[in-house]
């Protein structure tokens, strides 16, 4: 039996306001969820927490409001970088609205070496999860690359602009604005037709298909994995065409777990498991995919209304060094750590896999509403066990407290 978990009372603040405010009762508000009225019931009570990622957008669906709206996103943030992560957000917005490819661009690009020089840096602050350093850098980059589209090297700039789109819908995807993350994929998808690359149109179907998963929309999000796997299955002989294929089927998983079509989401990791098989471990256009990252996808799509031993027998098999630090690493330490938390007595073990996370990508760990309710159910327990003081530094940093 999972301990019980104790919940930030003012999500349950939120949740109870709004669904008030349309006059609702907690049993119609339930069935609009798909959870039980009793589920509803507790967590507006501040009795059990929302830290399941599916609970949390089928809550905020339900009250036609976003994820970030119910977990109170705008908390003041714990450090600079995290602080200046959020800040860039604004910034990272007008400069997707700024960049629209059927609107001639003006001014002057800086060369085309120094743009180059300029994505390879926007790739090494997103591989270690600095979206503060991002966030501040992308902005101007894809300005200048939407202007170099009109110049002689515009086949390139194009390429460059679907990589610094994706980054860009990714980071606003992590610091939990899914709406502008699919404002970003829509960029990226722009330039992949003005190209048009399969691959790359499949890349912006990834991203476009995450987000969309992201805001809840999740038949949406497997609609577009579904088709994009389609269409790219006819053009595997193209450089990156089956890393590619396999993120769809992946993000396919996810969205099938999320609409509670569990067998659909396992048929999807085993064509995944599959194809990464004859891959190996690769690194095309930052995606990882590989046998080790459809371990860690797995792990991730388990951890929520799935089994956790399940997850803990995956990660004892998995070895999450196969693969770079940063974006993808974070998740296997984050996701054993919210595994264990759901264990029985294992709360110290969660604790350090937290800490190993927090200290591969310390910004996308305090940016984190998941870890952050995780976080908070074990500060809860340790009122009542051996907390340590490793656990209340971590709670100082995520801003989290006891309720």
């Amino acid at each position: 039996m999972n301990p019980r978990r104790s919940a930030d009372p003012g999500v349950g603040e939120r949740i109870r306001a709004r669904r008030l405010l349309r006059g609702w009762s907690v049993r119609y508000a339930a069935s609009r969820a798909g959870v039980s009225h009793a589920t509803w019931s507790r967590i507006e009570r501040g009795l059990q927490a929302a830290d399941n990622r599916f609970m949390l957008s089928d809550i905020a669906g339900a009250l036609e409001c976003a994820p970030a709206d119910l977990a109170g996103s705008d908390v003041p943030a714990p450090d600079r970088a995290t602080a200046a992560a959020r800040a860039g957000v604004l910034g990272l917005r007008r400069a997707l609205i700024d960049i629209d490819l059927t609107d001639p661009p003006d001014g002057v690009a800086p060369p085309m070496a120094e743009l180059r020089r300029s994505v390879a840096l926007a790739e090494a602050l997103y591989r270690v999860c600095d979206y503060a350093g991002a966030a501040r850098l992308l902005p101007g980059l894809l300005r200048d690359l939407h202007t170099e589209t009109a110049g002689p090297d515009h086949a390139e700039a194009l390429r460059l602009l679907c990589d610094a789109t994706s980054m860009a819908s990714t980071a606003l995807r992590h610091l939990g604005h899914p709406a502008d993350a699919w404002l970003g994929a829509e960029r990226c998808r722009d330039a992949a037709d003005a190209l048009d690359d399969p691959v790359l149109r499949g890349h912006a179907a990834y991203a476009l298909a995450r987000a969309a998963v992201a805001c809840g929309s999740y038949q949406r999000g497997q609609t577009l994995a579904e088709r994009a796997a389609d269409d790219l299955s006819r053009h595997l002989g193209r450089p990156g065409g089956p890393e590619i294929l396999g993120t769809l089927y992946l993000v396919a998983a996810l969205a099938s777990r999320c609409r509670k079509r569990l067998d659909d989401s396992r048929d999807w990791l085993t064509e995944a498991a599959v194809l990464a098989c004859r891959t190996g471990e690769t690194d095309t256009m930052r995606m990882y995919f590989g046998p080790t990252n459809v371990d860690i996808w797995q792990m991730s799509i388990e951890v929520d209304d799935g089994d956790p031993a399940r997850v803990m027998e995956i990660a004892r098999r998995t070895d999450p060094a196969a693969i770079p630090a940063g974006v993808r690493q974070v998740f296997y330490y984050a996701d054993t750590a919210r595994a264990l938390a759901r264990i029985g007595g294992r709360d110290r073990e969660s604790i350090r896999f937290l800490l190993t996370a927090e200290r591969i990508a310390p910004q996308h760990v305090r940016t984190s509403l998941e870890l952050a309710e995780t976080t908070r159910a074990l500060l809860d327990r340790s009122r009542r066990q051996a907390g340590g003081s490793e656990l209340r530094g971590l709670c100082e940093r995520m801003r989290v407290t006891s309720h």
